[in-house]
Formats: C-alpha cells, structure tokens, sequence
C-alpha cells in the first residue's frame, strides 16, 4: 500500500523567524517526520500550498480537491493548518473510494515539543486501516469531519453532537 501526503501548509510547517519574533509557512516538514520515523511503508510527498490556513481560499480548497481527486493512489494524508482544516475535510467528502486523512499540529514540527509526530503517526494508522472517506486525526483520537470541531480555549480538537 503506497501513502500519498499532500502538504498544504499550516502551523505543523511552520518556522519561526528570531529577527522579525514571527512566523511563516516553511518546506514541510512531513519528509522529515518519516524519515526520521523511520517508516517502511511506500510513500510520496507533494507540496501543493505554502499558507496558513487562516489564509487559504475557496480557490485553494478547490485546488487540494482536484489534485487529490485526480490523484491514482487511494490512501491519502493531508497535512493541513488546524483553523480551517475542519472546512477543507467537508470539501474533501465528495471524492469517493479514496481513504483520506486530514492531520496537524498545534504547534511547529520543528519545535522538541510540538504533537506533529505523533499527529502524523496517528494518520498513517488511520489510513491504513480506515474504510474509505474523509477524516481527521488530531490529538490521539479519529474525528469525522461532519462531527468534531477546534476548541480554541483548550487549544485541542473534540467530537461534537
């Protein structure tokens, strides 16, 4: 089983910048995380956008959907900023007999503490053992898109009614 990541930006690519104390949308780190990782499963990485997902368009979305759409391999991840990763999962829903899953972090892949390795970790799971749709892997749980949202205050994804 091959996995394609598509890595649209987001904090888990993020860089801080020490001059400016800002950050910016960086290479993406997910090579990285599997080499590292030491994976021996077949994969690839694309790098379709650069941006934060607080900036992503209905363009943007229109663009991920269309390359995984088009896309041969059946087992998906995108890494995705957390804001609005919720929004592009929905848009992802209507692409059938694809597995994919939609993963982040709340803080940058290249920090020591950062949840990126474990995030992604807990993706390739899914998508190797997920029926085909749409979902989000986020702090240790599998959400579907259609049921979980961002709780800002405790900085964490959670299942909703």
């Amino acid at each position: 089983m091959k996995i394609k990541f598509f890595a649209v930006g987001g904090t888990i690519d993020k860089v801080y910048f020490d001059l400016k104390s800002d950050y910016k949308v960086g290479s993406p780190g997910i090579s990285e995380i599997l080499k590292e990782a030491n994976v021996t499963f077949d994969y690839e990485c694309v790098s379709l956008l650069r941006k934060d997902s607080l900036d992503m368009t209905d363009d943007d979305r229109e663009l991920v959907c269309k390359k995984i759409a088009d896309e041969e391999c059946r087992h998906v991840i995108v890494t995705h900023g957390t804001d609005t990763m919720i929004e592009t999962a929905r848009e992802l829903m209507a692409i059938p007999d694809k597995t994919i899953v939609m993963t982040g972090s709340m803080q940058p892949a290249r920090f020591k503490w950062s949840d990126a390795e474990f995030n992604v970790g807990t993706a390739v799971g899914a998508v190797q053992s997920l029926a085909p749709g749409v979902y989000i892997a986020m702090n240790g749980r599998i959400f579907s898109p259609d049921k979980v949202r961002k709780n800002r205050r405790f900085n964490r994804f959670e299942e909703i009614e």
